[in-house]
């Protein structure tokens, strides 16, 4: 036993002395092939963080939304739909809500303005929470607004207090802030304007029997799945979307900007592995002269083999420590400035929410899969060829 170890003691020293004899040469490919895996480590960082960033932002959304489709596309639903789903059991409340989109044109930025009337949502509270200045406005409170970060910004700029919006007919409609959303739900809530419900319908001429969609809030969350089929069937012509629907559709878009940015990159390492390929398969005069030594000394073929694992798994080793770790700080400390953008998408109110990715093994044994494994089977199996070297061949033109 003591032998054997000692044996692999000696094969990892002559490795890592080869190691340090070809230093440029390694120092070159292990900052490469440490880059490669900080960028597809970091993509999979970065997904990983903005799904549980919006699966945690989407608790304080209501179970069930309704929405009334006309030819393909959402229309106002009339209030008094809800009266048909009275007698579904397990519905805790019905809220109507108006929302809609208004583009600033001195910004150029769009808003998401919505209606909502707080003393009937149940989760109140939750909406509270989410508020870094001031309060909910009252129920019978009109002309006031909660907004996202980014538009407070703007109004500095502007040198205002009140926000001002116009009408379909060119009127305006001003708005005294009462509060401002936190910053870690920026991802929902950044170029959010939230307002008193008949405010909203008459910033967008929305008559009173009408509404956009209508929040369902369900005392039992086991039971949305057969809720949510029950409307369903109960007012034909809507769409009834979950929570959970949402979320997945958060993790399918995330997911999908992830997935084809990651082939970009693995088209990249897969050109590096086949270069690590050809590299490793073409030997030198002086591998073939350093072979031929150590086989006239009594070097087995086996032993050559053990030379080029460790070699490769040392860089392939250090590489993905080195790659794995300034992905994870790049998102954490740089917030993943470098690639956020591209799975978030652009805008001229840029979310600034912070990303904190959480560890999971199942992602960096992936990375690993990826890129490790590849290396390493570019550089063993072409040590087949270095090690069949006849014992002469190196030396019989000396």
């Amino acid at each position: 036993m003591n032998r054997r170890l000692t044996q692999h003691l000696n094969v990892l020293d002559y490795a890592l002395s080869s190691l340090w004899r070809r230093r440029a040469k390694n120092l070159s490919v292990l900052v490469v092939f440490s880059w490669v895996i900080f960028l597809v480590a970091s993509f999979q960082l970065v997904t990983q963080a903005l799904t549980e960033t919006a699966a945690s932002v989407l608790r304080s959304t209501p179970e069930i939304t309704v929405q009334k489709m006309s030819a393909g596309r959402q229309v106002e639903i009339p209030l008094d739909v809800s009266t048909r789903l009275a007698g579904i059991y397990g519905i805790q409340e019905i809220v109507p809500r108006v929302w809609g989109y208004y583009f600033d044109e001195v910004s150029g930025a769009n808003y998401t303005v919505m209606g909502i009337a707080p003393g009937r949502m149940p989760l109140l509270d939750r909406l509270q929470l989410t508020l870094e200045e001031g309060g909910v406005y009252d129920q019978e409170s009109h002309g006031k607004a909660v907004i996202g970060r980014s538009i407070r910004r703007t109004l500095e700029e502007k040198g205002s207090t009140l926000l001002s919006l116009f009408r379909p007919d060119l009127s305006q409609a001003s708005f005294e802030v009462t509060g401002v959303f936190k910053p870690e739900v920026d991802i929902l809530t950044n170029d959010l304007v939230v307002m008193n419900i008949e405010d909203a319908r008459d910033l967008f001429a929305i008559p009173p029997a009408m509404a956009t969609d209508l929040c369902v809030y369900v005392a039992n969350p086991a039971e949305v799945p057969t809720i949510a089929k029950k409307i369903a069937e109960a007012l034909p012509g809507t769409r009834v979307l979950t929570r959970s629907q949402i979320n997945r559709t958060y993790q399918v878009v995330f997911g999908w900007r992830s997935g084809f940015a990651s082939v970009c990159l693995l088209t990249a390492l897969t050109a590096f592995v086949i270069l690590a390929w050809d590299k490793a398969s073409g030997l030198s005069p002086e591998e073939k002269r350093e072979i031929s030594i150590l086989k006239i000394l009594g070097w087995e073929t086996a032993d050559v083999l053990a030379v080029r694992f460790w070699e490769g798994i040392l860089v392939s080793g250090i590489a993905f420590v080195l790659g794995c770790t300034l992905a994870y700080a790049h998102v954490v400390f740089f917030n993943a400035s470098l690639f956020k953008p591209v799975l978030i998408g652009w805008s001229v109110i840029y979310p600034e929410f912070r990303l904190v990715p959480s560890f999971r093994l199942a992602q960096f044994l992936l990375v690993f899969s990826l890129s490790v494994l590849p290396y390493l089977a570019a550089t063993v199996i072409p040590a087949w060829r270095s090690a069949s070297v006849p014992a002469d061949s190196a030396l019989s033109g000396m």
